[in-house]
């Protein structure tokens, strides 16, 4: 996929959106080609330098940007160039797909596990052995909790999860 493709992506644009925010999403949406410095970006995005910088740091702890430094030799202050290297999005995309899997599956072994009592007042909910505790009633109202089914999560879980392990390619019987 080309850079200008990576960037016309609204998979690719939401994530990057994730990552820096409403602030930095100028900073990531528009990267230019080469090496740029911060306040160069700042001036020409018309954003505050913190802002610019913020994102900057962000893509670069995400493996999305790089920096080299330069000190003038006059002044002695150092100057970053950074630059942006999208073409790594997509593996971390996927790995992100499989965090999201594992993440699920065990969620759903937790709420499989588990019997929930609910506070329909406070809509607080607690474990059987938490709202045993309570004698049932809510710490923080006194209702009753009431038994909370949870198949409808539980099930919405089964859909997501099925739909990572087809999209992942993933073998549930190994």
């Amino acid at each position: 996929m080309a850079f200008e493709e990576y960037l016309e992506d609204p998979v690719i644009q939401k994530y990057l959106h994730e990552l820096v925010g409403p602030k930095g999403m100028p900073v990531a949406a528009a990267p230019p080609e080469g090496e740029v410095t911060d306040e160069e970006l700042a001036e020409e995005l018309g954003l505050e330098l913190n802002d610019v910088r913020r994102a900057l740091f962000i893509l670069y702890e995400n493996d999305l940007a790089s920096y080299r430094r330069l000190r003038d030799e006059d002044s002695g202050w150092l100057t970053y160039l950074w630059t942006f290297e999208y073409d790594n999005i997509p593996e971390q995309l996927e790995g992100e797909m499989y965090e999201l899997y594992e993440g699920l599956t065990d969620r759903r072994e937790y709420e499989l596990d588990h019997q929930f009592y609910l506070c329909e007042a406070c809509g607080i909910r607690f474990e059987f052995e938490e709202a045993m505790d309570f004698d049932f009633e809510c710490p923080d109202c006194g209702s009753q909790l009431e038994s909370m089914e949870n198949t409808a999560l539980v099930d919405a879980m089964d859909d997501r999860i099925d739909a990572l392990v087809d999209e992942l390619n993933i073998d549930v019987n190994a």
